[in-house]
């Protein structure tokens, strides 16, 4: 596909040019991923589903969003880093980035120039297109850092923007030191791949099919499926029309795993500052 025959499909906005080594680096990385039938194991499937856990909900969820994003509740400095850190592990960018991101999301909702992954230019570009396309207001650490001044000030969170894709060396090798190739493969690349896609519906699908509870300024929609794999972020449209809000499921039947962990740290006395949905 020549860039003008992708701007064409992205309906309107600016020439895009592809990231050949974006798209490279993802395609080896889904690649791998096929290889999972040959090292299948029990064992090896449950520790893909953990990580997914994990990094899924306590770090992309938790840590990257409700916690550095949007700021809905507060925790210990050292807990907040070792949060910030499992999030890094999830292979979606350092927190600097991540975070600006979606803020940026936040502030131009559907805008197809200035919303990284503007639900606008369709459902693939806002699924996982955007990423092959480096523009640097995205993709630049002095552009994006604009986005998360907070976040930029911190020797650490510098640290681990620029390095968090050589966490995956001491993840990968504890996996194998466990359980050998099979681990690795599904313990690495299958949970890489499906937490991949997982947090991606968010952008994509939850802005095209759901309902909608509150009128908010944007297509955002509940979607009772996407909220199930990530952990409860696809209640998507309360997130929307309220989105410093700790709890994303609102209804006793909206269920938000990663609700529950931060209702437990509050109850510990952990959590701190939790922001709550209005009381009407």
């Amino acid at each position: 596909m020549t860039p003008n025959t992708l701007e064409a499909a992205l309906r309107g906005g600016r020439s895009l040019v592809l990231n050949w080594m974006n798209v490279m680096f993802f395609a080896a990385v889904h690649a791998l991923t096929l290889l999972a039938p040959w090292f299948f194991s029990w064992s090896a499937l449950g520790v893909a589903i953990f990580l997914h856990w994990l990094m899924g909900s306590i770090g992309i969820c938790l840590g990257y969003h409700r916690l550095l994003t949007h700021r809905s509740l507060q925790v210990p400095k050292g807990l907040e880093y070792a949060i910030a850190t499992i999030g890094a592990l999830a292979l979606q960018g350092g927190p600097i980035f991540w975070v600006a991101g979606h803020r940026m999301h936040h502030t131009y909702t559907e805008d197809n120039d200035k919303d990284p992954y503007s639900a606008g230019r369709g459902f693939w570009w806002s699924h996982m297109l955007w990423l092959f396309h480096r523009r640097s207001e995205f993709f630049n650490y002095e552009s994006y850092k604009r986005f998360a001044p907070d976040l930029a000030r911190d020797p650490f969170y510098r640290w681990l923007d620029r390095y968090f894709l050589l966490l995956q060396i001491p993840v990968g090798i504890v996996l194998y030191l466990f359980g050998g190739w099979s681990f690795v493969i599904y313990g690495l690349f299958v949970r890489i791949v499906l937490l991949w896609h997982s947090t991606w519906l968010i952008n994509s699908a939850t802005h095209l099919t759901g309902y909608r509870t509150h009128p908010s300024a944007d297509n955002s929609r509940n979607l009772w499926w996407a909220a199930i794999l990530t952990y409860g972020e696809g209640w998507h449209n309360n997130h929307h029309a309220y989105p410093n809000v700790a709890k994303a499921g609102w209804r006793w039947w909206e269920i938000d795993m990663t609700w529950w962990v931060i209702l437990i740290l509050k109850q510990l006395g952990i959590a701190r500052k939790v922001v709550l949905p209005p009381a009407n």
